[in-house]
């Protein structure tokens, strides 16, 4: 047995009575690369400017301006590079060209403007005040170059874009200035770096300064995009003391009207939550939690994701910071997550209670009290494999440091048999976590000497059979604690009847000897 505890106690994202509270909760990053993948759907990192393919600037539309002519590569190359003060007509013409060729919905020739030698002369452009067409055309651009990859955007990067972008945040034309966001929300979303070096260039400001109660709303959207890529990516995060100013900022855009706008500016407050427990305390500060909460019951999917994210890594703090999701009314939407027909969305609620089943056992309590077990339970048996494993480790971090009575009430609700039977799961890592919840369960009838009762509940789930067939398993880790709860649990036969007090059969419970009004029922 103490052999069993030791190799349980170093396990990391455990929940054990004897470590530290911060250990036993799961950080996403233990399952970044998945993650990753999923946000590449959900929110968009960089975006190409190619809604409109109007031959004109739309700044010059009101003018009714007959559209011209698209300029073929090399003649662009001629009055860009290598023309001697060329006319504001041909250099439009020029620069507008390159837009349209940079517009194109499919295979943009990004590269070929790039090696063409057209960013310096293009970057340059993005000063040209003294005709704000060209000066737009020349954005949008680059814009689109800065939507490629990596290699693509720290081109114009290179060539100093970021401080032209930061300086038309400024501009007096609305357009200008919106695809100077534009640009921006796209380098800094292209990775760690960039985000650090738009920030280092003073965006955040005057980004800020664009919030306004009579912004439109496409306006706005942009601004709110770009604000939550600067609180993008780890490895490192951004410096919060660096960005603190979107806090305030970012409270208020979650209760904005427009959808778009709320979504973004909760993928930015998930970013920020996903970190040290001192990080998460500054944004719980801003008050941001009750809208958080309550946009978990949002219709909108693209709300309740990132809300949903945000409300998970909260959880990931400690007691108090949990405690705080859960005076909020979390426990019921969460609840009601469970039944989402997004099988990400009911992953996500079930990583986020497994966090508050890592938690005390008011907490634990309060699982129980907001009727959580059940859809738990239901989603360990018939959910998704991706759900399963999210709601065993509920069970896992419930069992582990919930209290006897709390642990019988788990029982009482099923959880034996859909426990046994994703046993069988393949997953080395699942199956050691299903072990120790089933394990944690057995200690507690141990505690309570009513150890002969569970083992039978568990036999009648099979799962004294999947016990023994573990522990034949390839995996040394997994064959060797299913060796010792056999040996511990399943391996003394020979004892004395008188040892052990046995169950008597009652309706649909089992009902234990003479000190039964004091102890719960196991459930068949």
């Amino acid at each position: 047995m103490p052999a069993l505890d030791a190799a349980r106690s170093k396990k990391p994202g455990f929940k054990n009575r004897d470590k530290d509270m911060d250990d036993f909760r799961r950080r996403r990053a233990d399952c970044t690369v998945e993650l990753r993948k999923a946000r590449k759907d959900e929110q968009i990192l960089k975006k190409r400017n190619c809604s409109d393919m109007s031959f004109i600037s739309p700044l010059k539309e009101n003018n009714q301006q007959t559209p011209t002519p698209l300029l073929p590569l090399e003649e662009i190359i001629e009055v860009l590079l290598n023309e001697v003060n060329p006319s504001d007509d041909k250099i439009y013409q020029a620069v507008q060209s390159t837009r349209r060729l940079l517009s194109r919905e499919k295979n943009p020739p990004i590269d070929l403007v790039i090696k063409s030698g057209l960013v310096p002369p293009l970057v340059k452009l993005l000063d040209y005040e003294s005709n704000t067409g060209i000066q737009f055309e020349a954005e949008w651009a680059v814009t689109n170059i800065a939507s490629g990859t990596s290699e693509q955007t720290k081109t114009v990067v290179d060539h100093g874009a970021v401080q032209c972008f930061v300086t038309l945040l400024l501009s007096n034309h609305a357009q200008v200035c919106e695809q100077a966001v534009w640009a921006l929300g796209n380098i800094a979303g292209d990775g760690p770096m960039f985000r650090d070096h738009v920030i280092s260039c003073g965006a955040v400001e005057p980004l800020l300064s664009l919030i306004k109660q009579n912004t439109p709303y496409p306006f706005l959207r942009n601004v709110t995009w770009t604000i939550s890529n600067l609180c993008r990516n780890k490895n490192p995060p951004p410096d919060l003391n660096a960005i603190s100013a979107v806090l305030p900022a970012l409270a208020l855009l979650i209760t904005h009207p427009d959808g778009d706008v709320i979504s973004d500016a909760c993928w930015a407050l998930s970013y920020l939550t996903d970190g040290p427990n001192e990080k998460i305390n500054i944004i719980i500060e801003t008050n941001v939690v009750p809208r958080l909460v309550e946009l978990l019951s949002d219709p909108n999917v693209a709300i309740v994701t990132p809300a949903l994210r945000a409300i998970g890594n909260i959880v990931t703090g400690d007691d108090h910071q949990t405690q705080h999701v859960v005076e909020h009314g979390a426990l019921p939407r969460l609840k009601n997550l469970f039944f989402h027909t997004k099988s990400q969305i009911v992953k996500e609620a079930a990583w986020a209670v497994s966090n508050v089943a890592a938690g005390n056992q008011q907490q634990i309590q309060a699982l129980i009290d907001h009727q959580l077990l059940e859809p738990v339970i239901n989603a360990l048996d018939k959910g998704e494999f991706k759900v399963q494993k999210e709601a065993i480790w509920v069970i896992t971090n419930f069992t582990s440091g919930g209290s006897v009575e709390q642990i019988v009430e788990l029982i009482n609700r099923g959880v034996l048999g859909p426990l046994c039977r994703f046993l069988e799961t393949r997953e080395p890592k699942t199956v050691m976590v299903t072990l120790d919840a089933i394990n944690h369960i057995l200690m507690n009838a141990e505690r309570m000497n009513k150890v002969e009762a569970l083992v039978d509940l568990i036999d009648e789930a099979d799962g004294v059979k999947t016990l023994h067939a573990l522990a034949q398993h390839e995996n040394d880790s997994i064959s060797k604690v299913a060796n010792n709860i056999i040996e511990v649990y399943f391996g003394n036969d020979d004892q004395d009847d008188e040892d052990m007090i046995l169950p008597e059969s009652i309706g649909q419970t089992y009902q234990f000897g003479a000190t039964t009004s004091a102890m719960p029922n196991f459930n068949i």
